[in-house]
Formats: structure tokens, sequence, C-alpha cells
């Protein structure tokens, strides 16, 4: 079908740890997570599993999705926090957030559509996980927008970025704003090299400001608008490029 729709999609099955023995009884018996999709209305070219640290689908996000449906994917979105009962909890990371990628790849596959034409476009630790899914599962690229952890791993993330990113196995886009005090323009910079060192293409780009993120509302400044409509292209393109 075509349009925007709600579904679930199916966890891998997998044994119990101490761990998750220790969490939530919501946790012990997830067996699904919701997901939001949006279909072309034509033939799809591939899939993209868009993770995002989002509670409720902005308009923004919603708009950013159907764009990248109009380019001919199928856009995934995992509901992330669907685990979390914590209202005040924002930030999402550790092995769950990889069983929801996981979860929508396979929803994907499931439906014809072939591992080296799905991309991870992931946002902040999200993107975070979109890096480090880049690293370890067969996709055909990646994008994270506003990824921390890059010199220093964040909480339940076993190594920082710079050390890992030699190991890329998918073209990896990474967007920063220059402002931004979780992603400093000398980690960045640090990133940009340790990147260049993998077997795929890499391309690291920092903006001015913050007015990169396609995800939320776009500025009035025609400064910051070109800079957000530049930095939308290039995902466009990213995966136009590497999804073949």
């Amino acid at each position: 079908m075509s349009g925007t729709y709600d579904d679930v999609a199916p966890l891998r099955a997998t044994e119990p740890t101490a761990d998750s023995a220790a969490g939530t009884a919501l946790a012990a018996t997830r067996t699904s997570v919701p997901i939001t999709v949006v279909e072309p209305e034509r033939v799809a070219r591939g899939g993209i599993v868009l993770l995002h640290e989002s509670r409720e689908f902005s308009p923004q996000l919603l708009d950013l999705m159907r764009s990248l449906a109009f380019e001919g994917w199928i856009v995934v979105a995992p509901h992330l926090f669907d685990r979390i009962a914590d209202d005040q909890v924002h930030e999402v990371f550790g092995d769950e957030l990889f069983d929801d990628f996981d979860a929508g790849f396979d929803w994907l596959t499931r439906r014809g559509v072939f591992a080296d034409t799905i991309g991870v476009l992931g946002f902040d630790s999200a993107g975070t996980a979109a890096f480090l899914v880049a690293t370890n599962r067969p996709i055909g690229a990646a994008v994270s927008v506003a990824a921390p952890g890059i010199t220093e791993p964040l909480p339940d993330q076993e190594v920082a970025l710079v050390d890992i990113a030699p190991s890329l196995q998918a073209p990896w886009l990474g967007l920063f704003g220059a402002d931004d005090p979780a992603t400093p323009p000398e980690a960045v910079d640090r990133l940009r090299d340790a990147t260049a060192r993998a077997n795929v293409a890499s391309l690291t780009i920092t903006y001015p400001g913050l007015s990169h993120r396609a995800d939320r509302p776009g500025p009035d400044d025609d400064t910051d608008n070109a800079i957000r409509i530049d930095s939308q292209t290039r995902i466009y393109d990213w995966f136009d490029s590497n999804l073949r």
C-alpha cells in the first residue's frame, strides 16, 4: 500500500539475559515494536529505517519521511520510546535500540526489499546508533545527524565513534552543527579523519549554527533556511547515490 500508516514489526527472538531480567516487565515481554510507515506512490527503490528520539512524531519529522518516500523509499520509523514508560526519559541507546532497528530492517526485507537497498537515518544518540549499525549490519548506506559519543562513548555504548570509524562497512554521511556542545568541532574533525580510513565512502559536514536539522521547524532567516535545504539535499543525494 502507499501513504502513511502504523504497523508493528516483530522483534528477533533472543535469549533472555541477566540485564533484561532485571529490567521492566514490559522489556521482558516485548515481542514487537510499533512502527510508522510512509510508502511511495510508485514501486519502491528500497527502504530507510529512521531512528529518532521523539515520543511523538512532529509535523516536521513526518514531512521529512514523506519527502524521502517521494524520492522512492519506503520509510520505516520504529517507536523507540514504546518500551520506556518514564516520560522524563528523552534519550535512547543500548541493545534494545539496535533490536528496534533490526525489526524495521526485517519488516522491509519481508516485503522484498534487498538489504543493500536499505539505509538508516538517525538523529542525536539514534544517529550514533546509525553509525554503529553501519559497522556491523548488512545495509547500503547510513546518515547520522548530530550524533554524540564521538570521542567518549555514550552510556551503554562500548566504544567511541572515532575508535570504530575505520570499521565502517556502509557509506556514511555525518551532519553536524558547529554550535552543538554535544559534538564540538574538534571532535567532529577527529571523526572526519577516522572515517577517512574506512574502506567505504564517508562525508562529514559541519554547518554554522544549528540550522541543519530537517526534523525541526524551519528557520525564518534566509541563510539558515539555505543551510537547512542543503542538509536535506545531502541526505537525499547520499541515499540516491549509495542505495542501488
